[in-house]
Protein backbone atom coordinates (compact mmCIF):
# COMPACT_ATOMS: atom_id res chain seq x y z
CA UNK A 1 0.00 0.00 0.00
CA UNK A 2 1.29 3.47 -0.94
CA UNK A 3 1.85 5.79 1.98
CA UNK A 4 2.35 9.49 2.60
CA UNK A 5 5.21 10.23 5.00
CA UNK A 6 5.06 13.19 7.34
CA UNK A 7 7.31 16.09 6.42
CA UNK A 8 10.22 16.86 8.77
CA UNK A 9 8.82 20.32 9.29
CA UNK A 10 5.51 18.90 10.49
CA UNK A 11 7.16 16.36 12.77
CA UNK A 12 9.35 18.99 14.41
CA UNK A 13 6.36 21.20 15.06
CA UNK A 14 4.55 18.43 16.93
CA UNK A 15 7.32 17.81 19.43
CA UNK A 16 8.86 14.60 20.72
CA UNK A 17 5.70 13.50 22.57
CA UNK A 18 3.83 12.69 19.34
CA UNK A 19 4.47 9.41 17.54
CA UNK A 20 6.41 10.30 14.39
CA UNK A 21 6.38 6.92 12.72
CA UNK A 22 2.70 7.14 11.72
CA UNK A 23 2.13 7.09 7.97
CA UNK A 24 -0.87 8.21 5.95
CA UNK A 25 -2.16 5.92 3.22
CA UNK A 26 -2.78 7.52 -0.20
CA UNK A 27 -6.07 6.36 -1.80
CA UNK A 28 -5.35 4.03 -4.70
CA UNK A 29 -7.21 6.14 -7.28
CA UNK A 30 -5.06 9.16 -6.36
CA UNK A 31 -1.85 7.35 -7.26
CA UNK A 32 -0.24 7.35 -10.69
CA UNK A 33 -0.16 3.75 -12.03
CA UNK A 34 3.41 4.34 -13.24
CA UNK A 35 5.15 5.89 -10.22
CA UNK A 36 2.58 4.94 -7.55
CA UNK A 37 3.01 8.47 -6.18
CA UNK A 38 0.30 11.03 -5.53
CA UNK A 39 -0.70 12.60 -8.86
CA UNK A 40 -0.05 16.33 -9.20
CA UNK A 41 -1.47 16.81 -12.68
CA UNK A 42 -3.80 13.88 -13.53
CA UNK A 43 -4.54 13.37 -17.23
CA UNK A 44 -6.59 10.68 -18.94
CA UNK A 45 -5.59 8.82 -22.11
CA UNK A 46 -7.88 7.54 -24.85
CA UNK A 47 -7.95 4.18 -23.01
CA UNK A 48 -9.67 5.82 -20.03
CA UNK A 49 -6.74 5.33 -17.65
CA UNK A 50 -5.55 8.34 -15.65
CA UNK A 51 -1.85 9.06 -15.07
CA UNK A 52 0.26 11.89 -13.74
CA UNK A 53 1.13 14.04 -16.78
CA UNK A 54 4.89 14.07 -16.17
CA UNK A 55 5.08 10.27 -15.91
CA UNK A 56 2.97 9.45 -18.96
CA UNK A 57 4.85 12.02 -21.05
CA UNK A 58 8.15 10.36 -20.13
CA UNK A 59 6.61 6.99 -21.05
CA UNK A 60 5.60 8.26 -24.50
CA UNK A 61 8.92 10.06 -25.06
CA UNK A 62 10.72 6.76 -24.49
CA UNK A 63 9.05 5.52 -27.67
CA UNK A 64 6.18 3.59 -26.12
CA UNK A 65 2.87 3.66 -28.01
CA UNK A 66 0.72 1.61 -25.65
CA UNK A 67 -1.19 2.30 -22.45
CA UNK A 68 1.00 1.12 -19.51
CA UNK A 69 -1.99 -0.43 -17.71
CA UNK A 70 -4.17 -1.89 -20.49
CA UNK A 71 -1.35 -2.41 -23.02
CA UNK A 72 -3.73 -1.16 -25.72
CA UNK A 73 -2.16 0.68 -28.65
CA UNK A 74 -2.81 4.41 -28.23
CA UNK A 75 -4.72 5.73 -31.23
CA UNK A 76 -3.83 9.24 -30.06
CA UNK A 77 -1.34 10.64 -27.58
CA UNK A 78 -3.73 13.35 -26.45
CA UNK A 79 -3.83 13.82 -22.69
CA UNK A 80 -7.10 15.17 -21.31
CA UNK A 81 -6.81 16.95 -17.93
CA UNK A 82 -8.88 15.05 -15.35
CA UNK A 83 -10.21 17.99 -13.35
CA UNK A 84 -12.51 15.80 -11.26
CA UNK A 85 -9.70 13.61 -9.92
CA UNK A 86 -7.41 16.59 -9.48
CA UNK A 87 -10.08 18.41 -7.40
CA UNK A 88 -10.63 15.28 -5.29
CA UNK A 89 -6.88 15.02 -4.63
CA UNK A 90 -6.74 18.68 -3.61
CA UNK A 91 -9.69 18.21 -1.24
CA UNK A 92 -7.98 15.16 0.25
CA UNK A 93 -4.78 17.18 0.76
CA UNK A 94 -6.70 19.95 2.53
CA UNK A 95 -8.55 17.42 4.72
CA UNK A 96 -5.24 15.90 5.80
CA UNK A 97 -3.37 19.16 6.30
CA UNK A 98 -3.00 18.36 10.00
CA UNK A 99 -1.07 15.24 9.01
CA UNK A 100 1.52 17.26 7.12
CA UNK A 101 -0.01 16.98 3.63
CA UNK A 102 0.43 20.03 1.42
CA UNK A 103 -2.22 20.90 -1.14
CA UNK A 104 -1.06 20.28 -4.71
CA UNK A 105 -1.26 23.46 -6.82
CA UNK A 106 -3.67 23.70 -9.71
CA UNK A 107 -1.55 23.08 -12.84
CA UNK A 108 -1.51 25.64 -15.60
CA UNK A 109 -2.90 24.72 -18.97
CA UNK A 110 0.06 23.25 -20.92
CA UNK A 111 1.17 24.28 -24.37
CA UNK A 112 -0.52 22.43 -27.21
CA UNK A 113 0.19 22.32 -30.97
CA UNK A 114 -2.91 24.43 -31.59
CA UNK A 115 -1.88 27.02 -29.01
CA UNK A 116 1.63 27.24 -30.48
CA UNK A 117 0.21 27.56 -34.02
CA UNK A 118 -2.01 30.39 -32.81
CA UNK A 119 0.96 32.25 -31.29
CA UNK A 120 2.95 31.83 -34.52
CA UNK A 121 0.04 33.21 -36.57
CA UNK A 122 -0.31 36.21 -34.27
CA UNK A 123 3.42 36.91 -34.54
CA UNK A 124 3.19 36.80 -38.33
CA UNK A 125 0.28 39.28 -38.32
CA UNK A 126 2.08 41.58 -35.84
CA UNK A 127 5.22 41.68 -37.98
CA UNK A 128 3.23 42.25 -41.15
CA UNK A 129 1.59 45.24 -39.46
CA UNK A 130 4.89 46.47 -38.06
CA UNK A 131 3.53 46.13 -34.53
CA UNK A 132 6.74 45.63 -32.54
CA UNK A 133 4.86 46.13 -29.27
CA UNK A 134 2.64 43.14 -30.04
CA UNK A 135 5.70 41.10 -30.99
CA UNK A 136 7.22 41.84 -27.58
CA UNK A 137 3.98 40.80 -25.88
CA UNK A 138 3.93 37.48 -27.76
CA UNK A 139 7.61 36.90 -27.01
CA UNK A 140 6.85 37.25 -23.30
CA UNK A 141 4.04 34.71 -23.70
CA UNK A 142 6.48 32.25 -25.30
CA UNK A 143 8.93 32.79 -22.45
CA UNK A 144 6.23 32.26 -19.82
CA UNK A 145 5.16 28.98 -21.42
CA UNK A 146 8.75 27.77 -21.70
CA UNK A 147 9.49 28.58 -18.06
CA UNK A 148 6.65 26.41 -16.78
CA UNK A 149 8.18 23.05 -17.69
CA UNK A 150 10.28 21.11 -20.18
CA UNK A 151 7.16 19.67 -21.80
CA UNK A 152 6.08 23.13 -22.91
CA UNK A 153 9.53 23.79 -24.39
CA UNK A 154 9.36 20.59 -26.41
CA UNK A 155 5.88 21.43 -27.65
CA UNK A 156 6.96 24.92 -28.69
CA UNK A 157 10.07 23.62 -30.46
CA UNK A 158 8.21 20.90 -32.34
CA UNK A 159 5.46 23.16 -33.62
CA UNK A 160 7.23 25.94 -35.47
CA UNK A 161 8.14 28.44 -32.78
CA UNK A 162 11.74 28.51 -34.06
CA UNK A 163 10.70 30.02 -37.38
CA UNK A 164 8.54 32.62 -35.64
CA UNK A 165 11.48 33.53 -33.38
CA UNK A 166 13.94 34.03 -36.25
CA UNK A 167 11.38 36.16 -38.07
CA UNK A 168 11.20 38.37 -34.99
CA UNK A 169 14.99 38.35 -34.69
CA UNK A 170 15.39 39.68 -38.22
CA UNK A 171 12.70 42.29 -37.59
CA UNK A 172 14.34 43.56 -34.39
CA UNK A 173 17.84 43.32 -35.94
CA UNK A 174 16.99 46.23 -38.22
CA UNK A 175 17.09 48.48 -35.15
CA UNK A 176 20.18 47.00 -33.46
CA UNK A 177 22.61 49.71 -34.59
CA UNK A 178 20.36 52.49 -33.30
CA UNK A 179 19.11 50.88 -30.10
CA UNK A 180 20.30 47.82 -28.21
CA UNK A 181 16.96 46.06 -28.13
CA UNK A 182 16.78 43.73 -25.13
CA UNK A 183 14.41 41.49 -27.05
CA UNK A 184 17.24 40.30 -29.30
CA UNK A 185 18.74 38.76 -26.16
CA UNK A 186 15.45 37.08 -25.28
CA UNK A 187 14.99 35.73 -28.81
CA UNK A 188 18.53 34.28 -28.93
CA UNK A 189 18.02 32.75 -25.49
CA UNK A 190 14.82 31.09 -26.70
CA UNK A 191 16.52 29.81 -29.85
CA UNK A 192 19.07 27.90 -27.73
CA UNK A 193 16.36 25.59 -26.40
CA UNK A 194 14.90 25.17 -29.89
CA UNK A 195 18.21 23.64 -31.06
CA UNK A 196 18.77 21.80 -33.30
CA UNK A 197 17.29 24.27 -35.77
CA UNK A 198 15.55 22.94 -38.85
CA UNK A 199 16.55 23.92 -42.39
CA UNK A 200 13.77 26.49 -42.74
CA UNK A 201 14.99 28.31 -39.63
CA UNK A 202 18.64 28.07 -40.72
CA UNK A 203 17.82 29.51 -44.14
CA UNK A 204 16.16 32.48 -42.44
CA UNK A 205 19.20 33.12 -40.23
CA UNK A 206 21.51 32.83 -43.24
CA UNK A 207 21.04 36.46 -44.23
CA UNK A 208 23.54 39.31 -44.20
CA UNK A 209 21.46 41.16 -41.62
CA UNK A 210 21.06 38.25 -39.19
CA UNK A 211 24.68 37.08 -39.40
CA UNK A 212 26.04 40.63 -39.15
CA UNK A 213 23.87 41.32 -36.11
CA UNK A 214 25.06 38.17 -34.32
CA UNK A 215 28.72 38.96 -34.94
CA UNK A 216 28.20 42.57 -33.83
CA UNK A 217 26.63 41.29 -30.62
CA UNK A 218 29.74 39.16 -30.03
CA UNK A 219 31.93 42.18 -30.70
CA UNK A 220 30.07 44.86 -28.75
CA UNK A 221 28.11 43.37 -25.90
CA UNK A 222 29.46 42.69 -22.41
CA UNK A 223 26.57 40.46 -21.33
CA UNK A 224 28.18 36.99 -21.11
CA UNK A 225 24.84 35.19 -21.23
CA UNK A 226 23.90 37.02 -24.43
CA UNK A 227 27.28 36.25 -26.01
CA UNK A 228 26.97 32.58 -25.09
CA UNK A 229 23.50 32.26 -26.63
CA UNK A 230 24.68 34.12 -29.74
CA UNK A 231 27.69 31.91 -30.38
CA UNK A 232 25.64 28.75 -29.80
CA UNK A 233 23.09 29.84 -32.41
CA UNK A 234 25.80 31.05 -34.80
CA UNK A 235 27.61 27.71 -34.57
CA UNK A 236 24.38 25.88 -35.33
CA UNK A 237 23.88 27.99 -38.46
CA UNK A 238 27.38 27.57 -39.91
CA UNK A 239 27.49 23.86 -39.06
CA UNK A 240 24.35 23.17 -41.08
CA UNK A 241 24.76 25.60 -43.99
CA UNK A 242 28.17 25.99 -45.66
CA UNK A 243 26.92 29.06 -47.53
CA UNK A 244 26.37 30.85 -44.23
CA UNK A 245 30.06 30.45 -43.41
CA UNK A 246 30.99 32.15 -46.66
CA UNK A 247 28.51 34.96 -45.94
CA UNK A 248 29.87 35.31 -42.41
CA UNK A 249 33.43 35.75 -43.69
CA UNK A 250 32.40 38.07 -46.51
CA UNK A 251 30.50 40.54 -44.32
CA UNK A 252 33.02 40.50 -41.43
CA UNK A 253 36.62 41.24 -42.34
CA UNK A 254 37.52 41.00 -38.66
CA UNK A 255 35.67 37.73 -37.94
CA UNK A 256 38.92 36.06 -36.77
CA UNK A 257 39.50 38.85 -34.25
CA UNK A 258 35.90 38.65 -33.01
CA UNK A 259 36.06 34.89 -32.45
CA UNK A 260 39.51 35.06 -30.88
CA UNK A 261 38.30 37.48 -28.23
CA UNK A 262 35.32 35.23 -27.45
CA UNK A 263 37.84 32.48 -26.65
CA UNK A 264 40.13 34.87 -24.77
CA UNK A 265 37.35 36.18 -22.53
CA UNK A 266 36.02 33.09 -20.70
CA UNK A 267 32.25 32.78 -21.00
CA UNK A 268 31.49 29.10 -20.48
CA UNK A 269 32.79 25.72 -21.71
CA UNK A 270 29.81 25.45 -24.07
CA UNK A 271 30.48 28.87 -25.58
CA UNK A 272 34.19 28.13 -25.98
CA UNK A 273 33.47 24.78 -27.62
CA UNK A 274 30.99 26.37 -30.04
CA UNK A 275 33.45 29.15 -30.90
CA UNK A 276 36.25 26.64 -31.54
CA UNK A 277 33.89 24.72 -33.83
CA UNK A 278 33.28 27.89 -35.88
CA UNK A 279 37.02 28.65 -36.00
CA UNK A 280 37.74 25.11 -37.17
CA UNK A 281 35.26 25.43 -40.03
CA UNK A 282 36.77 28.75 -41.07
CA UNK A 283 40.30 27.34 -41.15
CA UNK A 284 39.37 24.26 -43.19
CA UNK A 285 37.27 26.31 -45.61
CA UNK A 286 38.34 27.07 -49.17
CA UNK A 287 40.99 29.61 -48.11
CA UNK A 288 42.50 28.24 -44.88
CA UNK A 289 46.04 29.71 -45.16
CA UNK A 290 45.10 33.30 -44.48
CA UNK A 291 42.71 32.55 -41.60
CA UNK A 292 45.08 30.07 -39.96
CA UNK A 293 47.94 32.57 -40.15
CA UNK A 294 45.79 35.27 -38.57
CA UNK A 295 44.78 33.04 -35.69
CA UNK A 296 48.40 32.01 -35.12
CA UNK A 297 49.56 35.63 -35.10
CA UNK A 298 46.87 36.48 -32.54
CA UNK A 299 48.17 33.76 -30.23
CA UNK A 300 45.36 31.23 -30.54
CA UNK A 301 47.62 28.19 -30.21
CA UNK A 302 48.95 28.99 -26.70
CA UNK A 303 45.45 30.05 -25.69
CA UNK A 304 44.01 26.68 -26.73
CA UNK A 305 46.87 24.80 -25.11
CA UNK A 306 46.07 26.47 -21.79
CA UNK A 307 42.44 25.39 -22.18
CA UNK A 308 43.49 21.81 -22.93
CA UNK A 309 45.31 21.46 -19.61
CA UNK A 310 41.97 20.95 -17.85
CA UNK A 311 38.80 20.78 -19.93
CA UNK A 312 35.88 18.51 -20.79
CA UNK A 313 35.77 16.01 -23.65
CA UNK A 314 33.93 18.15 -26.18
CA UNK A 315 36.14 21.20 -25.67
CA UNK A 316 39.25 19.01 -25.85
CA UNK A 317 38.19 17.45 -29.15
CA UNK A 318 37.43 20.83 -30.71
CA UNK A 319 40.62 22.40 -29.39
CA UNK A 320 42.80 19.59 -30.76
CA UNK A 321 40.99 19.75 -34.11
CA UNK A 322 41.72 23.48 -34.37
CA UNK A 323 45.41 23.06 -33.53
CA UNK A 324 45.66 20.23 -36.06
CA UNK A 325 44.09 22.39 -38.78
CA UNK A 326 46.49 25.27 -37.98
CA UNK A 327 49.60 23.09 -38.33
CA UNK A 328 49.33 22.56 -42.08
CA UNK A 329 51.96 25.19 -42.90
CA UNK A 330 55.58 25.55 -41.88
CA UNK A 331 55.34 28.87 -40.03
CA UNK A 332 52.30 27.70 -38.08
CA UNK A 333 54.03 24.43 -37.15
CA UNK A 334 57.02 26.36 -35.87
CA UNK A 335 54.74 28.47 -33.68
CA UNK A 336 53.26 25.30 -32.20
CA UNK A 337 56.68 23.73 -31.61
CA UNK A 338 57.92 26.85 -29.83
CA UNK A 339 55.36 26.38 -27.05
CA UNK A 340 56.58 24.16 -24.21
CA UNK A 341 53.08 22.75 -23.64
CA UNK A 342 52.49 21.50 -27.18
CA UNK A 343 54.22 18.12 -27.26
CA UNK A 344 53.48 17.06 -23.65
CA UNK A 345 49.78 17.89 -24.06
CA UNK A 346 49.45 16.19 -27.45
CA UNK A 347 51.01 12.99 -26.11
CA UNK A 348 48.91 13.18 -22.94
CA UNK A 349 45.65 13.41 -24.92
CA UNK A 350 46.41 10.30 -26.95
CA UNK A 351 44.26 7.42 -25.58
CA UNK A 352 42.99 9.44 -22.60
CA UNK A 353 40.01 11.42 -23.96
CA UNK A 354 38.29 9.85 -26.97
CA UNK A 355 38.99 8.36 -30.38
CA UNK A 356 38.41 11.75 -32.01
CA UNK A 357 40.87 13.44 -29.65
CA UNK A 358 43.43 10.68 -30.21
CA UNK A 359 43.16 10.99 -33.99
CA UNK A 360 43.56 14.79 -33.87
CA UNK A 361 46.56 14.56 -31.52
CA UNK A 362 48.25 11.91 -33.68
CA UNK A 363 47.63 13.96 -36.84
CA UNK A 364 49.19 17.03 -35.22
CA UNK A 365 52.22 15.09 -34.00
CA UNK A 366 52.76 13.77 -37.52
CA UNK A 367 52.66 17.30 -38.94
CA UNK A 368 55.07 18.60 -36.29
CA UNK A 369 57.49 15.80 -37.17
CA UNK A 370 57.38 16.89 -40.83
CA UNK A 371 60.89 16.84 -42.31
CA UNK A 372 62.02 14.41 -39.60
CA UNK A 373 62.10 17.00 -36.85
CA UNK A 374 64.39 15.18 -34.44
CA UNK A 375 63.74 17.47 -31.48
CA UNK A 376 59.98 16.94 -31.68
CA UNK A 377 60.37 13.17 -31.94
CA UNK A 378 62.75 13.01 -28.99
CA UNK A 379 60.44 15.09 -26.81
CA UNK A 380 57.41 13.04 -27.82
CA UNK A 381 59.24 9.81 -27.03
CA UNK A 382 60.34 11.23 -23.70
CA UNK A 383 56.66 11.58 -22.72
CA UNK A 384 55.78 8.06 -23.81
CA UNK A 385 54.53 8.63 -27.36
CA UNK A 386 56.17 5.49 -28.79
CA UNK A 387 54.32 3.12 -26.45
CA UNK A 388 51.02 4.93 -26.90
CA UNK A 389 51.30 4.84 -30.68
CA UNK A 390 51.80 1.08 -30.58
CA UNK A 391 48.48 0.81 -28.73
CA UNK A 392 46.71 3.17 -31.16
CA UNK A 393 47.85 0.95 -34.02
CA UNK A 394 45.74 -1.86 -32.55
CA UNK A 395 42.64 0.32 -32.17
CA UNK A 396 39.68 0.74 -34.46
CA UNK A 397 40.76 4.10 -35.89
CA UNK A 398 40.59 5.60 -39.37
CA UNK A 399 42.97 4.57 -42.12
CA UNK A 400 44.48 8.06 -42.12
CA UNK A 401 45.29 7.76 -38.42
CA UNK A 402 46.84 4.33 -38.86
CA UNK A 403 49.00 5.72 -41.66
CA UNK A 404 50.10 8.61 -39.42
CA UNK A 405 50.91 6.23 -36.56
CA UNK A 406 52.94 3.96 -38.85
CA UNK A 407 54.93 6.92 -40.21
CA UNK A 408 55.56 8.27 -36.71
CA UNK A 409 56.79 4.92 -35.44
CA UNK A 410 59.15 4.60 -38.39
CA UNK A 411 60.51 8.09 -37.84
CA UNK A 412 60.99 7.48 -34.13
CA UNK A 413 62.65 4.17 -34.82
CA UNK A 414 65.15 5.93 -37.06
CA UNK A 415 66.26 8.28 -34.31
CA UNK A 416 69.90 7.71 -33.38
CA UNK A 417 70.25 4.73 -31.12
CA UNK A 418 71.84 6.59 -28.25
CA UNK A 419 69.03 9.18 -28.30
CA UNK A 420 66.44 6.42 -28.32
CA UNK A 421 68.06 4.61 -25.41
CA UNK A 422 68.34 7.87 -23.52
CA UNK A 423 64.61 8.46 -23.81
CA UNK A 424 63.79 5.11 -22.29
CA UNK A 425 66.40 5.05 -19.51
CA UNK A 426 63.73 6.11 -17.02
CA UNK A 427 61.48 3.23 -17.98
CA UNK A 428 63.87 0.42 -17.01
Amino acid sequence: MSIFRRSKKFEASKGAGIAQDMELAIPTHFRCPISLDLMKDPVTLSTGITYDRENIEKWIEMGNSTCPVTHQVLLTFNQIPNHTVRKMIQDWCVANKSCGVERIPTPRIPATPNKVAAICSRIEVAMRNGDRSKCRELLEKIEDLAKEDASNKRCLAKNGIGYALVNMFESFAHYYNTSNDVHLKEILSALTWVLPLDKRVISKLNSDLSLRTMTQILKRENDLSLKQDTVLVLNEVVSVDQDSLEVLMRINEDIEDILFHVIKSPISPNATTATLAIIHRIIISSSPEQSAARFVQMGLIPLILELLVDCDKSLCEKGLAVIDSMCCHKDDRESACDNALTIPLLVKKVLTVSTAATEAAVSTLRKLCFGENKNVMLEAMKFGAFQKLLVVLQMDVGEGTKANVTQLLKLMNNVHRHDFDYCFDSLY
